[in-house]
């Protein structure tokens, strides 16, 4: 399992692009076997092809993340970027997925960002994981860190 930052992201935080408790955030989920990069990821435009289909129950683009919030941690040096649980729930078939990718959906480039929809974190499931219709497929404990 590795869960990762892009490193666009880094980047974007430190020149202010991102702004971390004023931006909208959306979770997408990823294809099984899907692989993320983050030197060559960036945007929502560079996984799309990627993502879950829009069918039972999924709507492609993601859910809204809210509860965004930060925590310094210095005993570990880093600050950690949060947010409340997402889930879907199946119906009439099953989502299957093996991570799940958050992006800024605030970013653009006509307004001077470096990415439109940039991509923040992905987080792998580490196994395919199954919803079958009318059960619940939740993420939780989501969180990034600045180091």
């Amino acid at each position: 399992m590795s869960n990762t930052s892009a490193n666009s992201f880094k980047k974007m935080v430190l020149k202010g692009d991102i702004v971390s408790l004023s931006d909208t955030f959306k979770i997408i989920l990823m294809a099984d076997g899907f692989v993320f990069d983050g030197n060559a990821h960036h945007s929502y435009a560079d996984v799309l092809a990627d993502e879950i289909a829009n069918t039972y129950g999924y709507i492609t683009g993601g859910n809204e993340l809210s509860g965004v919030s930060l925590a310094l941690d210095n005993v570990h040096n880093l600050v950690k970027l949060g947010w409340a649980y997402s889930e879907w729930i199946p119906v009439g078939g099953s989502i299957v997925t093996s991570g799940a990718i958050i992006f800024d959906d605030t970013t653009d480039i006509v307004s001077g960002h470096d990415y439109t929809d940039a991509i923040v974190y992905y987080i792998d499931f580490g196994e395919t994981k199954t919803a079958l219709d009318g059960t619940n497929l939740r993420v939780q404990d989501i969180y990034t860190t600045i180091a």
